[in-house]
């Protein structure tokens, strides 16, 4: 990696020996926290700058193969300067013998001339495919789609503007006019490539090939006059499109959705590539999912917990209230009980069917010292209503008994904090995380 070239590991906060799932997880994080919808319009054009980073980061170390490229060559094995077919996205067969092949010859053989090999028109060219040839498809674009658990939950239409490249029509994709012939490029010698040294250590230094700069890796380029004067001499042109994208109900966070074709066309290739949406599903206030199950909380008072509940106690993600009626049975809600309502989960794909709905009961307890508020006699009638359940004494019985003070506590935090003892509260999540960690390293070393 050059001096000053941003490393896509620490872009998205993760060492070089991460995982798929680890580097998958970060990008959804850093993504969500960059994205530019969620800063304030001043800051939007920095956001935008960073989520890019951040997209392109994830592109390439979420492929095995473009993680290597980039581990060995950083971000020269992706540079766009290679015009059209260089290597983002992979590499191809015709810019690899382009590579091997580009000095002129090749040691053992005899040489080679810099056109290419006899009988074939007009050589290979370093920065995209031989001419004459074009690459069957296109590079992805992959994009990012925030989704709300309602648009999930009920499936969603969109259109929006895709402003893309489409191959001039006026010189076919040429880049100059017609029966203007193109020059040979003197920067490389109609190569395509040039040769520079890239530090790897101290006082170490590497000789390495890059697209030529002058031609944009193509060996040749139309003089300024014979240029198309629609494209000038680029090759595509800027297009507005109106597309449409369709969420089906019940899709899941990290599915991607496919337009075939609809990325940037490049004359090099047979067919474009495909615009990918990976959907991510934004954080919900009231449900949360698993699959194609929901979980939510509901909050009952301690006299419907008693005594029953009859009312709505939950807005579904369709805008549908949901019912509990517990007062026919008698039955008491307690707190933390779960509650399964089949078929009210999220739609299953392809399917009529549903998930399950967990209800987990949260039971409100009324104010300290409520009931002394009340007549002398409340207390004595709300023992006379509630069961008389004998209360197993402690047992075997204590010499002594000392009646303490107490405070409530939000949780066990605070047990055996600082100790260094493993069985203290919080270093039970410490242990997790470090074992994961640890099956994490055991299995990147098998």
């Amino acid at each position: 990696m050059s001096a000053g070239e941003e490393d896509l590991y620490e872009v998205l906060s993760i060492t070089r020996g991460a995982t798929k799932a680890e580097i998958k997880k970060a990008y959804h994080k850093a993504a969500l926290s960059s994205h530019p919808d969620k800063v304030p319009d001043d800051e939007r054009a920095e956001a935008d700058v960073k989520f890019k980073s951040i997209s392109q980061a994830y592109e390439i170390l979420s492929d095995d193969q473009t993680r290597h490229l980039y581990d060995e060559h950083g971000m020269a094995a992706f540079d766009k300067s290679s015009g059209p077919g260089g290597p983002p996205g992979g590499v191809d067969l015709d810019d690899i013998l382009a590579q091997m092949f580009a000095g002129g010859g090749m040691g053992g053989m005899g040489g080679m001339p810099s056109g290419g090999f006899p009988g074939m028109p007009g050589g290979m060219p370093g920065g995209g495919p031989a001419r004459g040839r074009k690459r069957p498809k296109g590079k992805p674009e992959l994009q990012q789609y925030e989704v709300s658990l309602e648009e999930l939950y009920k499936g969603k239409t969109t259109k929006f503007t895709s402003t893309k490249n489409v191959v001039c029509t006026n010189c076919s994709g040429r880049g100059g006019r017609e029966k203007a012939k193109p020059k040979q490029c003197d920067t490389c010698k109609g190569r395509g490539v040039q040769m520079r040294m890239r530090p790897v250590g101290p006082g170490l230094v590497t000789q390495e090939q890059v697209p030529c700069t002058t031609c944009a890796g193509r060996g040749e380029f139309y003089a300024e006059k014979d240029k198309c004067k629609r494209c000038k001499g680029v090759r595509t042109i800027k297009e507005k499109k109106i597309l449409e994208l369709y969420i089906p109900r019940g899709s899941r966070e990290g599915e991607r959705i496919v337009l075939p074709n609809e990325a940037d066309q490049d004359p090099d290739d047979e067919q474009p590539g495909d615009i990918i949406f990976e959907l991510v599903e934004e954080p919900h206030d009231v449900f949360h999912r698993a699959g194609a199950d929901l979980q939510a909380e509901i909050e009952v008072d301690l006299t419907e917990s008693l005594t029953g509940v009859n009312r709505t106690v939950l807005k579904h993600l369709d805008g549908r209230g949901i019912s509990l009626n517990t007062t026919a049975d008698g039955r008491v809600l307690r707190p933390n009980e779960v509650l399964k309502i089949s078929g009210e989960g999220m739609p299953i794909k392809r399917s009529d069917a549903k998930g399950d709905l967990y209800l987990v009961v949260n039971v409100r307890f009324p104010k300290d010292g409520w009931l002394w508020l009340q007549k002398p006699d409340a207390a004595a009638k709300v023992k006379a209503a509630l069961p008389a359940e004998e209360v197993e004494p402690v047992e075997p019985t204590p010499e002594s008994v000392d009646e303490v003070d107490f405070q409530t506590v939000d949780n066990l935090d605070g047990f055996g904090k600082g100790s260094d003892d493993p069985r203290a509260a919080g270093e039970w999540e410490d242990e997790d995380d470090d074992d994961e960690g640890g099956q994490a390293a055991q299995c990147a070393q098998q």
